[in-house]
């Protein structure tokens, strides 16, 4: 049986070439390749039964793999691996066979092949494919994992109420879990949710759910008050475009 580890890092690859070869004795030959495009010709020449695709990589992400694959691809099973726990949830919802969260565990990819081995020859991959694609197009995916000193919390992304910046932490707002201090800087989560139509940053220091907006406040400079009470500046470059969108909310 082929595998195939799809990664921009030499040291990740090589890392998990080896935990795949110690640890899964089915898997009898293991390429490599360091972007996508180059993995998308190795998976039409070798044909393997299972790729593991990193999730952020420069030029393009393995989120964009269907892109590159016709419809009639070789039967193989993706195993995402990323250091973005955010991702997590988005792996399954994008009928990802499974993920590795990096650092990766010898348990973890055992268990990851295992269930992609299981797999092989019951399942349509072209069906799967489809599925994944639709679920890229639509994007809205509905939870986000975050990272904190317990583990990582999941939350629903519209109860998110603001994002607030604290060093290389951020501070979580939401509705039914109150604030959650999470181990990702902000410019992480700005990246990741201003794909989605409500939220919005005023401000370098915060990134808000334009659901949760109380009011504005014109006086000193002009700022904003959300529903759980707390105030935010309006950058001088963001007013007149955060007024813009908010005389169109409703």
């Amino acid at each position: 049986m082929k595998a195939l580890i799809i990664d921009d890092e030499k040291k990740a690859r090589q890392v998990l070439h080896i935990l795949v070869d110690e640890n899964c004795p089915k898997i009898t030959e293991i390429f490599e390749a360091s972007d996508l495009l180059s993995g998308v010709e190795l998976i039409k020449k070798e044909k393997p039964s299972i790729v593991f695709l990193d999730i952020e990589m420069p030029e393009h992400s393995g989120l964009e793999i269907l892109n590159f694959i016709e419809k009639e691809v070789h039967n193989f099973e993706i195993i995402f691996t990323t250091a973005y726990s955010e991702y997590a949830i988005q792996a399954f919802q994008l009928s990802a066979i499974d993920y590795l969260l990096k650092p990766v565990r010898p348990s973890q990819v055992k268990e990851a092949v295992d269930k992609a081995i299981a797999f092989l020859g019951n399942s349509q991959i072209n069906q799967r494919l489809v599925e994944l694609k639709s679920s890229l197009q639509d994007s809205n995916f509905k939870k986000i994992g975050l990272p904190n000193a317990d583990g990582i919390k999941f939350v629903n992304i519209q109860d998110i109420i603001m994002l607030e910046a604290d060093g290389m932490y951020t501070n979580v707002s939401t509705i039914k879990d109150g604030n959650i201090l999470v181990s990702k800087p902000l410019k992480f989560f700005v990246e990741i949710l201003q794909k989605t139509k409500t939220f919005y940053r005023p401000h370098r220091s915060h990134l808000i759910n334009l659901s949760y907006i109380k009011e504005y406040i014109k006086k000193d400079g002009g700022y904003i008050v959300m529903e759980n009470d707390k105030t935010i500046s309006v950058s001088n470059d963001k007013k007149e475009e955060f007024l813009t969108i908010v005389s169109n909310i409703g």
